[in-house]
Parts: C-alpha cells; sequence; structure tokens
C-alpha cells in the first residue's frame, strides 16, 4: 500500500528548550520528501492556553489534532506523520485504532506515560501514550516499549502496574507476532501502528533532539526492529518525531554550532527510518 507523509511542525506540546527547532525540523524533513506524497498541516503561530487541563499550550495542541483528524479521515493509504514533538501522533494512533485493535510499537527513549499531575514539566510530549491508554485508544498490554531507559518514578510505577512490555530491539519482531495472535484469538483484528522518537538513538548515532540520552540503540538495530515488527503485522500508521536540528533558522531560538555539522548525517538517518516505516 501507498504512504502519504503528514508534515507537522508542532513545537506546542514539547518541554525542550529547543522546542522552536521542531518547526526547523520538520521543514528540513518535509524538502527531503516526494512533494506529490506529502501535505503539510498548518499549525498555529501562537503558543496556546492550558484551558484548565493542566497541559502548557492545549488550545494549540487541540486545534492541531484537530486538522490532522480531518486530514487523516481523507486518506485511503498509510500516513506517516512528521512530527513536531510526539503530541502529533495522538491523532495517528487514534485514526489507526478505527482499523482494528493497534498493537503499538513505542521506539522512543520516554514512556511519555505523565498524567497532568504526575508531569514535571506540563507538556503533552510526555503524556501522550498515557493520554492513549487512558482514552481507550490502544490497550497496555498491546503496547511494546522499545528503547526507553529514562523513566520518571510515576511511569515506572504505572508500567508496572499496567502489565506494559518493555521489549529489546532484537525480539520486537517476536513479540509483534505474539500480540497479534493474542488479539486473533480474542477475536479482534490485530494492526499495527510504529511510533518513532528521535532520541530513541543514542546520541553518538544521532544528535538532532531536544533531550538526548545515553545509551540509545543504533540507527540498524531500529531500522531492523521496524521490519521485523512489519514482517509480523501489517503496518496502517506511524509517526517519526522530535527532530530539533541545531543548525540555525528562524525558528531557531537557542543555537548550538557545534552540533551544526551533523544536521546532513540526521537528514540521513531519519530517511534511512522512513525507508523502514515506508517499504
Amino acid at each position: 500500500m501507498s504512504s502519504t507523509f503528514l508534515v507537522v511542525p508542532q513545537w506546542q506540546g514539547s518541554g525542550s528548550s529547543r522546542a522552536m527547532r521542531l518547526v526547523d525540523g520538520a521543514e528540513a524533513v518535509r524538502h527531503e520528501l516526494p512533494s506529490g506524497a506529502t501535505r503539510l498541516i498548518e499549525v498555529p503561530l501562537e503558543a496556546g492556553d492550558s484551558e484548565g487541563t493542566g497541559i502548557l499550550r492545549f488550545s494549540a495542541i487541540r486545534l492541531v489534532r484537530e486538522r490532522v483528524q480531518r486530514e487523516l479521515a481523507s486518506l485511503d493509504d498509510v500516513a506517516i506523520i512528521i512530527g513536531g514533538d510526539c503530541g502529533v501522533e495522538y491523532a495517528g494512533v487514534e485514526h489507526a485504532a478505527r482499523a482494528g485493535q493497534v498493537v503499538l510499537l513505542w521506539a522512543d527513549a520516554h514512556a511519555d506515560l505523565n498524567t497532568p499531575e504526575t508531569s514535571p514539566s506540563g507538556a503533552f510530549h510526555g503524556m501522550v501514550l498515557r493520554s492513549l491508554i487512558d482514552e481507550g485508544v490502544v490497550a497496555p498490554e498491546n503496547v511494546l516499549l522499545v528503547g526507553v531507559r529514562d523513566l520518571d518514578d510515576a511511569e515506572a510505577e504505572f508500567i508496572e502496574r499496567a502489565g506494559i512490555a518493555h521489549v529489546p530491539a532484537s525480539d520486537v519482531g517476536a513479540a509483534i507476532a505474539a500480540r497479534a495472535a493474542a488479539v486473533r484469538e480474542a477475536g479482534g483484528t490485530p494492526v499495527l501502528y510504529a511510533h518513532v522518537d528521535l532520541d530513541v538513538l543514542d546520541p553518538g548515532a544521532f544528535s538532532g533532539v531536544g533531550f538526548p540520552t545515553p545509551f540509545g540503540l543504533t540507527l540498524d538495530e531500529l531500522t531492523t526492529a521496524i521490519t521485523d515488527a512489519r514482517a509480523s503485522l501489517e503496518l496502517v500508521g506511524a509517526g517519526l518525531t522530535e527532530f530539533a536540528p541545531a543548525a540555525l533558522g528562524s525558528a531557531d531560538l537557542d543555537p548550538n554550532p557545534s552540533a551544526d555539522a551533523n544536521a546532513g548525517d540526521d537528514l540521513t538517518t531519519i530517511l534511512r527510518i522512513l525507508g523502514a516505516l515506508r517499504r
């Protein structure tokens, strides 16, 4: 099945001092994609208001979600959402759930399992997976954490209580197949959604993120895990998020020239990941 890229340069869900660079990151990726298969989702310029939710800039996040939902409803093929922050993927997973019971590959340095009450930052990109679980979009037993290594105490407690699996990259294919079999045995139709936050990669392999975290995956480990997952279950949606390049640009508020030379290598890495998601 063919793929359409939805580029969503949302920064409002990020808690990073490099949040505005996510706009540049999304634009940089967009210029590398086939124009005929790419759509740009407009993101408001203003930060937005919490609207009493405890989530920073929630009004802007809600507006972007509605725009992504409308665009997804018009597609007949697989959508690959390009962030922006991780919050842009809520609509993607929600859309995938219309095709069946989502088995969710969550490749990320962070579990994103906080709530407004437990979040130390109030940033939605640290809450998106918990929101998907709490709102019934995905069942916790169908979430496979890969590369997660930086947890808040409340997140670690929730993982244990909810029985969420933390899977080595080399075991992803078998784990996806096992969850798909369990869903079928229960009478459901399993479908695969793959989430990739680029900080799942080791900082030595990828530098352009807001929260680089040591001891991450290699690029080969990540792309092999994606390929194994796709071999085990049909992919109906995916997302790639949190590219915050250090190269100077109109949205850059915190330049770091020492990382500028890595921008080209980072884009090459991103294209390899997208190739694994799209093929």
